[in-house]
């Protein structure tokens, strides 16, 4: 059966639907610079439910990194609001650090401590939180588990492959069992193969984590592979042109690929994206 996408515009039934996690109003980026300003994001408007893994697509420049590093805590918005579990993350430049540590962040370096092991960059931020040894000891080595780095403990950054720095950069993320993990093009630098292995894994590890994610990606199969709503940013400055529903079940292996409706969504999308042209990143 084919299914076309449609923007997600159906009434949200309070008694079925999951909570909001994510409520984002009015949200403007404006960078000032030099050369004058540089309209990164307008007017966005968005709700991501508890526990959805939604993903961000847009042409290079588009604001999707903007958009994820404004929820992440690291750069203020111009103007509007972000809530996340119900709290106000942005009060003007500052941030509520309450807001924060509901917050695991993903990026596609490891940006790992060359000088700590596995089992020390895993458990960094609990050391900074000042939790005791032994419990983080006992954390690193729970999450290294679940990301299948349990044999690495002990290893340097230096010793392992791509894939394997990002799961530990992902175990990292989750230390503090975060409600939300934002990931901007974690498996970007991959090649192929690893990627589409921590495709299935990150699916895996949301599921079993009941986290929210949003993923920020360029790669519009791998957006709806994952996503059970694909967002996409038009050229700068970024709005949300549609947000596309994904109707099948998760977590979904690599079989996805053959299914004629995955491949309707992915057709629409990319026709979506050409008809916007060509933009500066």
């Amino acid at each position: 059966m084919h299914m076309q996408p449609t923007v997600d515009t159906r009434p949200v039934d309070p008694i079925v639907a999951p909570p909001a996690e994510i409520r984002i109003s009015g949200l403007e980026k404006v960078y000032k610079t030099e050369r004058g300003a540089t309209h990164a994001l307008s007017d966005i408007n968005l709700e991501i439910r508890k526990e959805e893994f939604v993903s961000l697509i847009g042409r290079s420049g588009c604001g999707k990194t903007t958009l994820l590093r404004i929820m992440a805590g690291l750069v203020p918005p111009t103007s509007g609001d972000i809530e996340i579990g119900g709290r106000a993350l942005w009060h003007g430049e500052s941030v509520d650090s309450s807001v924060i540590r509901k917050l695991g962040v993903v990026f596609q370096d490891s940006n790992l401590f060359p000088w700590y092991d596995i089992e020390d960059n895993i458990a960094l931020p609990l050391r900074l939180r000042g939790v005791k040894k032994a419990a983080r000891r006992a954390r690193a080595r729970e999450l290294a588990e679940l990301v299948g780095l349990a044999d690495f403990l002990g290893n340097y950054p230096r010793e392992l492959s791509g894939g394997m720095r990002q799961r530990a950069a992902i175990a990292r993320a989750l230390s503090d069992n975060p409600e939300l993990l934002l990931m901007d093009e974690p498996f970007g630098a991959l090649d192929a193969m690893t990627r589409e292995k921590m495709n299935l894994e990150i699916q895996r590890i949301a599921l079993a984590t009941r986290a929210t994610v949003v993923f920020v990606t360029h790669d519009i199969d791998e957006a709806v592979a994952l996503g059970d709503r694909v967002v996409h940013l038009t050229p700068r400055p970024g709005r949300i042109k549609d947000i596309v529903t994904v109707p099948m079940d998760r977590p979904r292996g690599v079989e996805i690929k053959q299914d004629p409706g995955f491949h309707e969504l992915v057709g629409n999308l990319y026709a979506s994206l050409n008809e916007e042209g060509d933009h500066e990143s």
